[in-house]
């Protein structure tokens, strides 16, 4: 993965004086921004099904070939613990009347997938988001993790932004960067306007890329499109008090800022301080190309990661509902 300069500014100083939501919704929040999704705007997420077409987002999980996961972290490996076999050769338990069974597990990291992430996966300065002391994520998050997010559910008004059908590309290039300007861009070029409390759901092609291109290829000095920081970008969050960002890629935002050379400021700056729930990894290769075809691209996006008690993340298999 390429490496952030050695000449970096402190986020802290980067980020100073940016609006923030701890607070807003109480000193024992962990869910922040999707609080914005009331009862109203799951109605309004409602409101957007037209012809009842059904689009899952979730990336295949353990595929023999290898799945899209973060450079560092393990490939999910699935094994069999049961099957037919085991009946072959006698090593299977009978059962009265002689059925028979199979049965597996996975070992996976729970970022490994298709995920969401908790709001207090990353921090800054000993504190998470809404001020948790960092220290609660030792041994498990106690604080922030993802299972609040997983037991609260995600529903509302789902919005396509198709950044690489926007510059007409099958997918953004390596480091290829857009902001909020060129997201309205997109999103008037697409007929749709981008409302508060959006479900904001973008398309670079990066993880549909996965599947057309050799793995060392996609792996090399790894390095993803997607949003760049700046302040006007995170005051544009702010405004607009979107919920929920969903892309096709596995951090949401350009791997190295290029004007900074901060990694990753954009899950301090969103997640951290706005409370906006990250949604990584998303597969929007069939969604995408329905939205195109037809020129509908809102939808009703429903999710419910795995409850998982202490988790930094949980694998999710959203719904976007036309």
């Amino acid at each position: 993965m390429a490496e952030a300069s050695s000449h970096a500014p402190r986020l802290e100083d980067l980020l100073a004086g940016l609006p923030s939501n701890w607070g807003r919704w109480g000193a024992d929040d962990e869910v922040g921004s999707l609080n914005y999704l009331t009862a109203s705007e799951v109605l309004r997420g409602i409101a957007a099904v037209r012809k009842g077409a059904l689009f899952t987002l979730q990336v295949p999980l353990g595929d023999p070939n290898g799945d899209p996961v973060w450079p560092g972290r393990t490939q999910p490996t699935r094994v069999n613990l049961l099957d037919k076999g085991h009946y072959l050769c006698g090593k299977a338990p009978h059962f009265p009347g002689d059925s028979e069974f199979a049965d597996d597990m996975i070992i996976m990291s729970l970022q490994g997938s298709t995920q969401y992430d908790a709001l207090g996966h990353a921090w800054l300065g000993d504190e998470l988001w809404n001020g948790f002391d960092a220290k609660t994520t030792c041994g498990r998050m106690s604080k922030a993790s993802v299972l609040p997010i997983a037991e609260r559910g995600i529903a509302g008004r789902g919005v396509l932004i198709d950044m690489a059908r926007h510059r007409g590309k099958a997918a953004l290039d390596r480091g290829e960067t857009f902001d909020h300007h060129d997201l309205e861009a997109a999103a008037k070029a697409q007929g749709v306007e981008i409302c508060k409390h959006d479900i904001l759901v973008v398309r670079t092609g990066w993880i549909g890329s996965f599947y057309t291109k050799p793995r060392e290829e996609f792996f090399r000095d790894y390095v993803e499109p997607g949003l760049t920081f700046s302040r006007e970008l995170v005051a544009w969050f702010h405004d607009r008090e979107i919920p929920n960002l969903v892309t096709d890629t596995m951090a949401n935002e350009v791997t190295v800022d290029p004007e900074s050379g901060v990694v990753l400021p954009l899950h301090i700056a969103l997640m951290r301080n706005l409370g906006v729930a990250f949604t990584e990894i998303a597969s929007l290769e069939k969604l995408a190309q329905d939205c195109a075809d037809d020129g509908q691209w809102t939808f009703f996006y429903v999710a419910a990661p795995l409850k998982v008690v202490g988790g930094t993340g949980a694998p999710v298999n959203p719904l976007a509902i036309k």
